[in-house]
């Protein structure tokens, strides 16, 4: 797409200037002008009111999409189990296709996982979509992109899910350039267009500054990866029966170029905070590793797991994989203790999805409060060896 300026319609008003996110307009003897910093988004042609901003997009013809019909989830599975990733896109889904009155339907590729079905049709899925084969029992990206990309060019779905896992942001993008579709990553939120029917896809952006709302207007299937816990579990259904679907698996020598030889489990416990239901997290405020190491030891009293702010991982306190917010792990406990934590934004969208919020901060101005369900405030390292001694006690 290409924009320019219509000088005799341009004023100079520099509406298109305040409406540019990237700050790529400016005027320039009474005329906008167009920087190099413009990404062509498209933004600017919106905001002028004198038509003065021309664009080739409306001459580009729009493909016929009214074919591509119903939500599809790619079900990934670890260890012979469905990946808990799955079940949250499995109830999102679900969401989505009531609201476009279409079905609901998972892909499921592996070797002998034909027993998964029941569980993903109490999960909500309508149809499910089955390939088994030898060599799709390990994940391989070349076999798993041929026999999804068949899939979708046979049966057209007109959104495609995947969850934002290893596994996922390896997968996703090789579709999306196979394919020549556009992938939205690592999404927070999943809302359909009450005009056209379109998925809106908002993700953090600039940092986790901003929030990104993305759209995907000429291409389908309309493909998004998303978090890890950001989704609630839909309602299941038990007993519920899906249409199976069998995929015939062709697969050729160039797809299995690489081949899992071995499997070693790490040395140390993996961390999965999406699952916990007690986390105990720690910001600037426990002020290093010894502080850390206290509210470590909560957490075990309470059976749960620790996690943290960026800046506590950014410090070295945390590893990575322990990160709590926009640019880390998005958690849905039902028992979150927030421990020298101011709450900015970022952090707090990670958390929000807790069912009870503790916060335990010396600032009583602390934005942490506002979202908490019991706010203490003080010192943590009083607050906490006194719960410590207490949970000791009621033991």
């Amino acid at each position: 797409m290409a924009i320019w300026v219509i000088a005799d319609k341009c004023t100079g008003c520099g509406l298109c200037v305040k409406a540019c996110p990237y700050g790529a307009m400016q005027v320039q003897d009474k005329l906008a002008a167009l920087g190099p910093r413009c990404t062509q988004c498209g933004a600017c042609l919106e905001a002028c009111k004198f038509e003065a901003l021309g664009s080739d997009l409306a001459d580009e013809p729009r493909p016929d999409l009214s074919g591509y019909r119903g939500v599809w989830v790619f079900c990934e599975v670890q260890d012979g189990a469905l990946a808990r990733v799955s079940l949250e896109l499995l109830g999102q889904g679900a969401r989505l296709a009531a609201e476009l009155g279409q079905t609901l339907a998972t892909v499921l590729l592996g070797e002998d996982v034909e027993g998964l079905v029941p569980e993903l049709a109490a999960q909500g899925a309508d149809r499910v979509y089955l390939a088994q084969d030898a060599g799709l029992a390990a994940y391989s990206t070349l076999a798993y992109t041929r026999v999804l990309s068949e899939l979708i060019a046979t049966h057209r779905p007109n959104i495609l899910l995947l969850g934002a896992t290893p596994l996922g942001r390896d997968l996703a993008p090789r579709l999306s350039r196979r394919l020549d579709l556009g992938l939205t990553a690592d999404c927070t939120e999943l809302a359909i267009d009450p005009v056209d029917g379109g998925l809106w896809q908002t993700r953090p952006a600039f940092g986790g500054n901003v929030m990104a709302t993305i759209v995907t207007p000429t291409a389908r299937p309309q493909m998004a990866t998303v978090r890890p816990g950001v989704m609630a579990l839909g309602p299941r259904r038990d007993g519920a029966q899906a249409e199976v679907v069998r995929h015939p698996v062709r697969l050729e020598p160039g797809d299995l170029l690489v081949r899992l030889l071995a499997s070693q489990a790490q040395g140390q416990r993996p961390v999965d905070l999406g699952a916990a239901r007690v986390i105990v997290a720690g910001g600037r405020g426990c002020g290093g590793p010894q502080g850390m190491e206290l509210l470590a030891q909560l957490a075990q009293a309470l059976g749960g797991e620790l996690g943290g702010t960026r800046v506590a991982v950014e410090e070295g306190w945390l590893g990575q994989a322990r990160q709590i917010g926009q640019t880390g792990v998005t958690v849905r406990p039902d028992l979150y203790i927030a421990c020298g934590i101011s709450g900015a934004i970022q952090h707090r969208a990670g958390c929000l999805g807790a069912r009870y919020i503790v916060a335990i901060n010396r600032d009583r101005r602390a934005p942490i409060f506002s979202v908490a369900d019991y706010a203490l405030a003080g010192d943590m390292f009083k607050i906490v060896p006194a719960m410590l001694a207490a949970l000791k006690g009621a033991a």
